[in-house]
């Protein structure tokens, strides 16, 4: 089978979050499957100097967005069995935040169709088109509407719903290369929403996690989309993410000061260096917890700013924090590193080198969100063998079940209720695990067993696109 994926963001070319990670990982989880995958980006000038000298012209050509002409050129770059198709325009792409631009409805409708000419000049015949969030969602209606000559199936996923692409009513007569008729399935209160455009064209939903999927229904977690789910609940799957376990790797990662593999002896070699560098008191009996994160209220920071100074004040702890966002947050965070500069230390940005080190240094990593669609610090955090601590929601729901000290059964803590209390008492019953030999054995062990690489996935994603392809699709719209 022949897939198109299109996104804006894919390691190691570009990266702002966790979709670039599923991009960088998916395509060739899939293509070890036997299909052909073919990838669309944007060109960043984010991409390393490295990968950018290999890049191979292809064709170069104007792109009409209504009455303005721009320049577009595709560039190609091979890796393993994935082709990369690359769209050239630095007026549209050389940004820095490269989202959240005024004109962000007009970047992307550009870049819905480069991407649709550039597949019609490649003649790639895709069985199925594959898009990922908002940026890539009037692709879908564009389909549907006959705008590109080749029969493809459509399959959209959600990576996360509150961001939705909401722009100004005026942006179909200006920029849009669509009939009058097919206004309705963009149209969300008062406003034209590329998220919907999707939901309401593509021939089959997915979105990163089975709970998300289901959340993403209801009024809760709906994002005001919910009842257009509900609707197309029979074409909605939810499909966990997985982590690249070769790059996720505590046993080969040279970011990391002592690899390891299954041997918390070494594993506390790092935690000692990590204290070290950090100018923490060096114990590798006092246990670490490490928060890695968007300091953002979403993320449910406010669960440990408010009560790691009671945590600290009563138990033997350490705690790391990496991380920017909010800066209310930051400061608070910042707060309370100068109060307990010997047991708390706080990097205020983000640094993929030291992100493993502190994953390989901690005995446990925090993840109290408010919601979260999937996840991937937990994933990460059981590859290098450290303790997740979640709420259940979203993925981190259908990835971690809390560990049971009667059957032995778990991989790691959780907690239902978004509350203060209940997230201490979690937290410090996963101190009291620590200090119980047996069970924080038996608890290593289950970590040790927890699988999450694409493979399950990409066998999920490939069962949805025969589906599609073999068996139709949905032909209802609200059009």
């Amino acid at each position: 089978m022949k897939v198109v994926m299109v996104a804006t963001e894919c390691t190691p070319f570009f990266k702002t979050g966790g979709l670039a990670d599923v991009i960088g990982s998916l395509p060739h989880a899939l293509s070890a499957l036997a299909h052909e995958l073919i990838v669309f980006l944007p060109k960043s000038t984010s991409i390393p100097t490295p990968i950018l000298l290999q890049l191979e012209w292809v064709e170069t050509f104007s792109v009409s967005v209504t009455w303005r002409n721009q320049h577009c050129a595709i560039l190609s770059y091979k890796e393993k069995n994935v082709t990369y198709f690359f769209i050239e325009n630095d007026y549209y792409f050389d940004r820095k935040p490269f989202y959240g631009q005024e004109d962000d409805g007009e970047r992307f409708t550009f870049f819905t169709h480069a991407v649709l000419e550039s597949m019609e000049k490649l003649a790639l015949h895709p069985d199925v088109l594959h898009c990922h969030d908002w940026q890539t969602g009037l692709l879908p209606a564009y389909i549907k509407a006959g705008a590109y000559s080749y029969k493809v199936k459509t399959v959209f996923t959600i990576h996360n719903l509150r961001y939705q692409g909401v722009f100004p009513h005026s942006i179909f007569n200006e920029l849009l290369h669509l009939d009058k008729q097919h206004q309705i399935g963009l149209d969300h209160n008062g406003a034209i929403n590329f998220m919907k455009a999707a939901i309401v064209h593509a021939d089959w939903i997915t979105t990163v996690s089975p709970t998300y999927a289901t959340e993403i229904q209801s009024s809760a977690f709906g994002e005001g989309l919910d009842s257009l789910l509900r609707e197309r609940n029979h074409s909605l799957t939810g499909i966990i993410n997985g982590i690249d376990e070769g790059y996720f790797n505590p046993s080969t990662d040279f970011h990391i000061p002592v690899t390891y593999h299954h041997q918390p002896e070494r594993k506390r070699e790092n935690k000692k260096a990590l204290q070290d560098k950090l100018g923490l008191t060096i114990s590798e009996h006092t246990p670490l917890i490490s928060l890695i994160s968007r300091l953002v209220e979403e993320k449910g920071v406010s669960l440990v700013t408010n009560t790691f100074d009671d945590l600290l004040q009563a138990e033997d702890v350490q705690f790391v924090c990496l991380g920017s966002g909010d800066p209310v947050i930051e400061e608070q965070f910042e707060q309370l590193a100068q109060r307990y500069p010997d047991r708390v230390a706080f990097y205020r940005g983000f640094n993929e080198e030291l992100a493993s080190f502190i994953y390989a240094a901690s005995d446990f990593l925090v993840m109290p969100s408010k919601f979260e669609p999937c996840g991937l610090s937990q994933l990460i955090a059981l590859r290098y063998e450290t303790v997740p601590i979640v709420r259940e929601t979203g993925g981190l729901k259908d990835t971690i079940l809390s560990f049971n000290e009667f059957t032995g059964e778990g991989n790691g803590l959780s907690f239902t209720n978004y509350k203060e209390e209940d997230f201490l008492y979690t937290v410090r019953r996963g101190l009291w695990l620590y200090r119980e030999e047996a069970l924080w054995k038996q608890l290593q062990h289950n970590i040790y067993t927890s699988k999450f690489d694409w493979s399950q996935s990409a066998k999920a994603y490939e069962d949805v696109y025969k589906h599609v392809v073999n068996e139709g699709a949905w032909d209802e719209t609200d059009e």
